[in-house]
């Protein structure tokens, strides 16, 4: 990519009515990032040193998303919906005297690769005025169609506009656009509304530089990578897309997935070669795994890092802020937050582990709890080095266990543990000959009583 400055308009004012959700629509989620978020991202990587994002009216949370993913971004509302060229003009403060390149995309295209990007950049480069991506379908019945003429695109024709012969043409519009920055807001304030709904379309702006002698091309993207989505089923379609893709590029790097088909991934995710994932396991957002570790089945990840050689499951959840050191171990229905475990630690069953520290080499017994609430504040456990949790044990916090302290089974710690030492946190066991049967008289006769 040349250092052309870059600024790109993001086209997200949607209401999305047929997705029958109070959301905006492309704050809906695919991979775990916000649908906009995706092409958000996709532009940082390409170059583009500034952002507009139009957004409809009465859409502050939307707003407030764009400010969390790209602080550089300015939000523009679209007051009136009078069409994608309308839409964008909204940012037309934005646009005065630019000089380079200017991209006009939708926000509701979450798989649109950065290579793709790149390529409507590099014909801006090479001379176009507008370039158009396309993409080649099997199935073009309501797309669009590019006609081209050597090599100039000449036109957009819509489906229901389209001649016999232009029906047959395979060749569509994805909506996504480039113009040479000088040119951009001409062209863009040229479109008329001369049409049945009185609205101005973006995919006019073909035939106004046609008309003004500029020059119109158009290049290709896939089929896959420019699907927009207006419906929930159009949203689990896209998701699908993206795990395919995902799990190839994750299998192709060097990682063994036992049954790729039923591994999710986030938009983040970041796994290391020579990592074995089984069967049913989730990755949420912000998730780091590295060489050598195992991920067994049904275990569920999100905000956690996995240190080399360690063993996660299966049946374990880990939450925003566990980190893993080398050779941990943390077993079947072990769930563990914010807490950060010690090489060789292990944790190895039906326990949970919650805004603590485990010492390298520590054991953590089964049914161990780190009671880290108190019903307002969250509290802190600090176990050492080579420390020795028995099963069934209530770690009550903030305590501190030392190095090499020994902790009883089913003990309740409420004080701090000196290094090396042993404590005991229950009663003396008693044992009363006959109160049993007693006891069970004594219920049965209370609930016949009732009955």
């Amino acid at each position: 990519m040349t250092l052309r400055s870059c600024h790109s308009v993001v086209l997200a004012a949607g209401l999305g009515t047929r997705m029958k959700s109070d959301l905006p629509k492309v704050m809906h989620p695919v991979g775990g990032l916000p649908i906009v978020g995706h092409v958000l991202k996709v532009l940082g990587q390409t170059g583009s040193s500034r952002l507009s994002v139009v957004t409809g009216p009465g859409m502050p949370e939307l707003e407030e998303l764009v400010g969390d993913l790209a602080p550089e971004a300015r939000c523009f509302v679209q007051t009136d919906r009078l069409g994608t060229a309308h839409a964008a003009l909204a940012a037309e403060e934005a646009l005065e005297n630019v000089t380079d390149d200017v991209l006009v995309l939708f926000g509701d295209t979450p798989l649109v690769t950065a290579a793709t990007v790149e390529k409507v950049r590099g014909a801006l480069a090479g001379g176009a005025d507008v370039v158009v991506l396309g993409f080649e379908t099997d199935t073009p019945f309501g797309y669009g169609r590019l006609l081209m003429d050597d090599g100039r695109l000449v036109a957009i024709r819509e489906e229901k506009d389209a001649s016999d012969s232009e029906r047959k043409i395979t060749f569509c519009n994805s909506g996504i656009m480039g113009f040479a920055g000088e040119k951009a807001l001409g062209i863009l304030q040229a479109i008329g509304n001369d049409n049945a709904k009185g609205e101005y379309y973006l995919t006019d702006a073909v035939e106004v530089a046609n008309a003004k002698g500029l020059k119109v091309v158009a290049v290709a993207g896939t089929e896959a990578e420019t699907q927009g989505i207006n419906t929930r089923a159009q949203l689990t379609a896209c998701e699908a897309d993206f795990q395919a893709s995902r799990r190839e590029q994750i299998l192709e790097s060097g990682v063994t997935l036992l049954a790729p088909e039923t591994v999710f991934f986030a938009h983040d995710t970041v796994i290391e070669p020579d990592v074995i994932i089984e069967q049913n396991v989730v990755f949420g957002p912000g998730v780091t795994v590295r060489s050598g570790a195992q991920i067994r089945a049904f275990s569920h990840l999100e905000g956690a890092d996995v240190g080399n050689g360690a063993v996660v499951g299966p049946y374990a959840r880990l939450r925003p802020g566990t980190v893993l050191g080398k050779d941990v171990r943390v077993g079947n229905f072990v769930e563990a937050k914010n807490a950060v475990f010690g090489d060789g630690a292990k944790a190895n069953h039906l326990s949970y582990v919650g805004d603590a520290r485990v010492g390298e080499a520590s054991n953590i017994g089964a049914g161990t709890i780190t009671c880290n609430y108190d019903g307002f504040l969250k509290h802190h456990t600090d176990i050492g080095a080579g420390t020795f949790v028995g099963s069934n044990s209530t770690l009550v916090a903030p305590v501190t266990l030392g190095d090499g302290a020994f902790v009883a089974a089913g003990s309740v710690i409420t004080r701090d543990v000196a290094g090396d030492a042993m404590a005991f946190g229950r009663t003396r066991q008693q044992s009363k000959d006959g109160m049993a049967k007693v006891l069970r008289d004594k219920l049965k006769k209370a609930k016949d009583q009732k009955s």
